[in-house]
Order: structure tokens, then C-alpha cells, then sequence
């Protein structure tokens, strides 16, 4: 039976997708929403973005009252973890906000359809229940947003059990004594801080010569003491081997510039060497659609597909795998397809480590600056010399602003410390809106507060005087 009634179907449910069919709908849109899972929300909600932060934070908490609460004159006596506790707070986070999308659906009239989406050409759509089931449907648009899934290295084959990806790390309900983290990117460096802020010894092994490769240098420099100081091993430059498992560790073997092989067994191995486009199973080869030599989705600046009246969003096309990148597209493609389309600037989207202090960044690196023959001036403001900093005795990091020499544009800005994730969203404001670095430190901040650090960094980039390091 074919159901021809929607005007627009969007495949997956995550931010960008649930974002996709919000908007379709305030717009007028008869619109459905498949989803292969039995939860809405994807990788984001319900195994990412949102279980990650909750144990982040937890993570934080307890470690605070471990290590840093006496220096606030509050001692606490007899502090233990309660593990069940500890991950069924995150489920508890996750639900609420897998409820919340829920309820988004009902208030904007969005069908949901949980099932397996196939496409059967262009235009038909057969969904798979769980049952085995299977229902067509057409609409006149349709936007893909399946997301991504974790790579697996062929010599560390993810078993879910003893080597294991993100997903598993999120609940594994308990505290292993040692963890080895393969990849110190995002998910790596964000897991690994989980786990030893609660007293696993872990050691991050990473392929390139700097954690978090895409950042700028001195951010992930500053990154890397920071960890090193509280226990975290990270070894750089090394390519990993062989990672094998006996059921109950895990070894793995790795080689330096030296070309000697080492090894280091852990009770887990996390494999976090980034992510893929998610298009298993989805019936592309039955349709016009093309796919670049990484498996993306070929579109336009629109959005559009090199399939008539299909779209594709998020991780599954070019671009930073970010939650917020999906959800500015989501809004850009249906806008578009209303008839009102409008640009991203890719430039203009941020990146963040959410480890302790944060780490976030908008803009052109240094290094790119400088591989580009771009001149630039550079302020920084270290939060040692934060008075909010010194209060609340978060004073590691440094706000770092990059700027063009003539017109005073803002070219880049790089933070690490308190609160960072949040900052820089005042970093991106000034960057779209063209607001120069003198400009944007001669505007008014509370005192005292974090932001002053960006204050000081865009005054010293302006050549104007401030703290510089």
C-alpha cells in the first residue's frame, strides 16, 4: 500500500532531522519523521552529545569534591561513587530529552513512522516495522539526515564488549582500573576525561602530532599539560598496530617515529578514530543519488541532491560532524525548499572539546593564517589573570584572538578555560556581524566575569595595550 500523503518525509530523527521537520511544518508542510531506532533524537540524544555531557558533568562534580573542594573550606568526609547512580542519571538526562523531542512532535502535527527507510527509487520510500512490516510512501520532498556511525580500524576491530566505541563507553556500569583511548580528537580527549577524573588510568595514543588535530596548536598544546596533569597519559605520533582482546584486557600495540613497536594493556580499549556517513541500507543505489569517494552525499549549496526533490543534511554530507552544523542546515534546506534560501558560513561554526576547562574555537587557526600567508596581529588573555577566574579558582587557559593588522577584522578566536563553550558564541556574533577587534573590546562586559578574558584578548589583538602572554 502506498501512502501518498505528506508533502515532506525526513529520514532520522536527530537534531538535524527533528529540526527539518519542526520547521517544515511551522512552514505548512504536511510532514512525517522515520526513525529506524525506538527513541527519538539519534546518536546526539540518545548515545552522544547529550549522555556524553551528562557524565561529563557528573564526572566533574565528583572529582571537584575530591580533589578541589578543601581549598573552598568545604571538607567532605567518607566521598564515594555511586555508579548506578552515576550512569542512571545520564539515562534519566537522555529520557527527558527524548520525551521533550516527543512532545516537539505532537505540538507541530509530525507523524512519526518507526521503521527502516529504503528508498525504492526517487520518489518511493518503503519503511520496515519491527514486526516485518513494510509500508511505501511518497512525498513531493524528502530530506535525508541519517547521521553518522564510528569507524572501526581493521587491525581494532570494535567487539562491543572489552574493545569498544563511544556508545559502550557511555555505559559501561562501572569503573575500570585501566582504559586505553585510540584517537585524542573529541570523543577521545571528552571519554578519556570521564574516566579518569573517577581514577581510571588512561592513556590516549594518538596518530597525529597534536591532540585534537583540527584545532589551533597553542589551544590543544595547553590541552595536552592540562590532562598530563591530571593523570592522563597521551602519547603522539604513534600508529596503532594491533589492538586484541582475551575476553577480559585488552592489547595494544603501537609504533613511534622510531619505528619500535610498543604495547599497553588496558581493561578497555576505546576506539574514537572519528566517524563516518551513516547510509546502510538506505537503497541509494536504487535512486540518482551520488556519494563522494568518503561514502557523503553529493548536494548543492541548497542542500539539493543529484536526485529531483531530495535533500541531505548533517554527517551525512561534507562538512565538521557537529550537532549544531545539522540543525543550521536543517533550517537552510527547508527554507529553500519554501522558496527563501539563505547561506551558511562554515566559517562561522564553532568546534568544542568539552573537556574541563573547555575548549572552543571559531575562525582561521594561526597555523592556517600562517599557511596562507594571511597577516595577522594576535592577542591573549591568560584567566590567571581573571579576577572571575581567581574567585572560582579556574585560571587555566588563555583567550586567544587573531585579527587582520589593517582593518582590525576578526579572523579567528581560540579559547581555552572556563566556560569556553559558551564564550564563544560572543566570538561568533562579532565574526558574522564584522564587528572589529577594537570595536569589541571597547562595548561594555560585567565585572567580573569570564568574558573579560575576550575583552582583554580583542583590546591586545587591536594593538590598543592589555595583558598580553
Amino acid at each position: 500500500m502506498i501512502n501518498q500523503d505528506y508533502d515532506l518525509i525526513v529520514i532520522g530523527s536527530g537534531p538535524g532531522g527533528y529540526t527539518a521537520a519542526i520547521r517544515a511544518s511551522q512552514l505548512g508542510y504536511k510532514t512525517a519523521i522515520i526513525e529506524k531506532y525506538n527513541n527519538l533524537g539519534g546518536t546526539c540524544t540518545n548515545v552522544g552529545c547529550i549522555p556524553a555531557k551528562a557524565l561529563l558533568d557528573s564526572s566533574e562534580h565528583y572529582h571537584d569534591a575530591e580533589t578541589r573542594f578543601a581549598n573552598f573550606g568545604i571538607q567532605v568526609k567518607g566521598l564515594s561513587l555511586d555508579v548506578k547512580q552515576f550512569f542512571g542519571r545520564k539515562s534519566e538526562v537522555v529520557s527527558q530529552n527524548v520525551a521533550g523531542i516527543n512532545f516537539l512532535m505532537k505540538k507541530n502535527k509530525i507523524a512519526v513512522i518507526y521503521g527502516t527507510a529504503r528508498f525504492l527509487s526517487n520518489d518511493r520510500i518503503a519503511v520496515k516495522g519491527a514486526d516485518g512490516s513494510e509500508q511505501e510512501y511518497q512525498s513531493k520532498y524528502t530530506i535525508i539526515a541519517t547521521g553518522s556511525k564510528p569507524i572501526s580500524l581493521p587491525n581494532a576491530a570494535i567487539d562491543k564488549k572489552r574493545i569498544i566505541s563511544s556508545t559502550e563507553a557511555l555505559s559501561l556500569n562501572e569503573i575500570p582500573a585501566t582504559m586505553s583511548v585510540i584517537g585524542g580528537g573529541v570523543i577521545g580527549v571528552e571519554m578519556a576525561s570521564v574516566y579518569a577524573r573517577l581514577g581510571t588510568k588512561v592513556t590516549i595514543i594518538e596518530y597525529a602530532a597534536n591532540l585534537v588535530p583540527t584545532m589551533d596548536k597553542e589551544l590543544t598544546t595547553e590541552l595536552k599539560k592540562i590532562l598530563t596533569k591530571s593523570g592522563i597519559d597521551i602519547l603522539l605520533s604513534q600508529r596503532v598496530d594491533s589492538a586484541v582482546s582475551d575476553g577480559k584486557k585488552v592489547t595494544v600495540k603501537y609504533t613511534g617515529a622510531d619505528q619500535k613497536q610498543q604495547e599497553i594493556t588496558t581493561d578497555y580499549c576505546m576506539v574514537a578514530v572519528g566517524r563516518k556517513p551513516y547510509t546502510d541500507g538506505l537503497g541509494l543505489e536504487n535512486t540518482s543519488i551520488q556519494q563522494d569517494d568518503r561514502g557523503r552525499i553529493v548536494t548543492d549549496a541548497t542542500f539539493r541532491t543529484t536526485a529531483p526533490d531530495v535533500y541531505a543534511i548533517g554527517d551525512v554530507i561534507k562538512g565538521p560532524m557537529l550537532a549544531h552544523k545539522a540543525e543550521d542546515e536543517a533550517i537552510a534546506a527547508v527554507e529553500g525548499i519554501h522558496g527563501h534560501p539563505h547561506h551558511i558560513n562554515y566559517d562561522r561554526i564553532p568546534g568544542v572539546v568539552y573537556s574541563w576547562p573547555e575548549v572552543a574555537s571559531v575562525g582561521l587557526t594561526e597555523e592556517q593564517l600562517k599557511e596562507q600567508g594571511i597577516p595577522y596581529n594576535k592577542g591573549k588573555f591568560p584567566f590567571s589573570a581573571s579576577g572571575r577566574g581567581r574567585a572560582a579558582g579556574d585560571t587555566s587557559g588563555f583567550a586567544k584572538v587573531l585579527s587582520d593588522p589593517k582593518y582590525g577584522e576578526v579572523l579567528g578566536v581560540h579559547i581555552i578555560g572556563a566556560r569556553a563553550a559558551d564564550l564563544i558564541a560572543q566570538a561568533v556574533t562579532i565574526m558574522e556581524y564584522e564587528i572589529t577587534d577594537l570595536a569589541s573590546s571597547t562595548i561594555s562586559y560585567a565585572h567580573p566575569t569570564y568574558a573579560e578574558a575576550l575583552k582583554e584578548a580583542f583590546l591586545a589583538a587591536s594593538g590598543r595595550g592589555a595583558l598580553n602572554m
